[in-house]
C-alpha cells in the first residue's frame, strides 16, 4: 500500500465533545455489544446443540449470527475504546482492517438473507422439492458462495482504497473506517475512477440480489393466498415475517443512509444512521427471529434451564 509510510493514522469522527457524553456513549456501546453478543452466542449455541435445529433455516440463521457478531466486533470496541480514552485516533493499518472486515461481513449478511429468502421460497412454494433442492451439500455450498463473494468484494475495494494516494488530510466524518469517507481524502483520479468501478459493479450485484428476493416474495405471497385456510396462511406468512423484518431494517437503513439527499445530511443525522445499520442490527436480529421461531425460543429455553441448573448444582456442591 503505497502511502502507508506517509499516512501513520486516521482522526475517527467523536461521538461527543463532553466527557459525560463520551463516558455515555461507552456504556451505550458497550451494553448494545453485549446483548448482541450474549444474543447471537445463544442462537449459535442453540443451533449447533439442539437436533431439531438442524435444517436449512437453522444453518443459514448460524451464518448470519456469525456475520452479526462479526460486524459488532469490527466497529464497536475500538469507538468504545476512543469514548474512554477521550481520543479519537486509529492506525492506518487499523483503518484498513476495520474497512476490510466492515465490508466482508455486511456484503456476506445481504448474500446470506438473499439465500434465506430462497429457502422461504423453496419451503412455501415447492414444500416437495425442499429435502432435495436444499439438502446438506446444497446449504454448505450457498453458504460458502456467499462468504466467499463478501470476502472478494471486501478484498478487492480495500485493497484499491488503501493503494489510493491521500492528500485531503486525515480526519474521516464517521466514528469507524468506511471507505466512502476514505475516498473523500483521495487526490487520485484514476485511482477514484477505479474505485466507482468497483462500487458499479457492487451496486449491480446487490440489485440482482434484490430482484431476485423481490420476486420470490411475490411467488410467495402468491402461493399464500392461494392457501384455503386462514390459519394455514397465517403460520405460511409468520414463517417469512422475520426474514422480511431483517432484511427490510437492514436495506432501509444502509440506503437511506448513503442514498439520503445531501440538503438534509448532517454530520449528527450522519452519525446516527451509521450507528442504526453498523451496530443495532446485529442486537435485534436474534431477537426478532427468536420471537416468531418456536422450536428456536424452545431451544434456547432449554439450553439456559440447564445451564442455570448445572450453576446451582455447582454451586451447592461446592458449599
Amino acid at each position: 500500500m503505497s502511502n502507508s509510510s506517509s499516512m501513520a493514522q486516521f482522526l475517527l469522527l467523536a461521538l461527543a465533545d463532553r466527557r459525560e457524553l463520551q463516558l455515555l456513549h461507552f456504556w451505550l456501546f458497550l451494553a448494545i455489544s453485549l446483548a448482541a453478543l450474549l444474543a447471537n452466542g445463544l442462537i449459535l449455541s442453540a443451533v449447533a446443540c439442539d437436533h431439531h435445529l438442524h435444517t436449512p433455516m437453522g444453518f443459514f440463521l448460524l451464518n448470519l449470527s456469525l456475520t452479526d457478531l462479526g460486524c459488532i466486533c469490527t466497529t464497536v470496541p475500538k469507538a468504545m475504546h476512543n469514548s474512554l480514552q477521550n481520543t479519537t485516533t486509529i492506525s492506518y493499518m487499523g483503518c484498513a482492517t476495520q474497512a476490510f472486515f466492515f465490508v466482508f461481513f455486511i456484503s456476506s449478511e445481504y448474500f446470506l438473507l438473499t439465500i434465506m429468502c430462497y429457502d422461504r421460497y423453496v419451503a412455501i412454494c415447492k414444500p416437495l422439492h425442499y429435502g432435495t433442492l436444499l439438502g446438506s451439500r446444497a446449504c454448505a455450498h450457498m453458504a460458502a458462495a456467499a462468504w466467499a463473494t463478501g470476502f472478494l468484494i471486501a478484498l478487492l475495494h480495500t485493497a484499491n482504497t488503501f493503494s489510493l494516494p491521500l492528500c485531503q488530510g486525515n480526519a474521516l466524518g464517521q466514528f469507524f473506517c468506511e471507505i466512502p469517507h476514505i475516498l473523500k481524502l483521495s487526490c487520485s483520479h484514476s485511482g477514484y475512477l477505479r474505485e466507482i468501478g468497483l462500487i458499479v459493479v457492487s451496486v449491480c450485484l446487490g440489485f440482482c440480489c434484490f430482484v431476485f428476493i423481490i420476486f420470490s416474495y411475490v411467488q410467495i405471497f402468491r402461493a399464500v393466498l392461494r392457501i384455503p385456510s386462514e390459519q394455514g396462511r397465517h403460520k405460511a406468512f409468520s414463517t417469512c415475517l422475520p426474514h422480511l423484518v431483517v432484511l427490510s431494517l437492514f436495506l432501509s437503513t444502509v440506503t437511506f443512509a448513503y442514498l439520503k439527499p445531501p440538503s438534509i445530511s448532517s454530520p449528527s443525522l450522519d452519525l446516527a444512521l451509521s450507528v442504526l445499520y453498523s451496530v443495532v442490527p446485529p442486537a435485534l436480529n436474534p431477537l426478532i427471529y427468536s420471537l416468531r421461531n418456536q422450536e428456536l425460543k424452545a431451544a434456547m429455553r432449554k439450553m439456559m434451564t440447564g445451564c442455570f441448573s448445572g450453576a446451582i448444582k455447582c454451586l451447592f456442591s461446592g458449599a
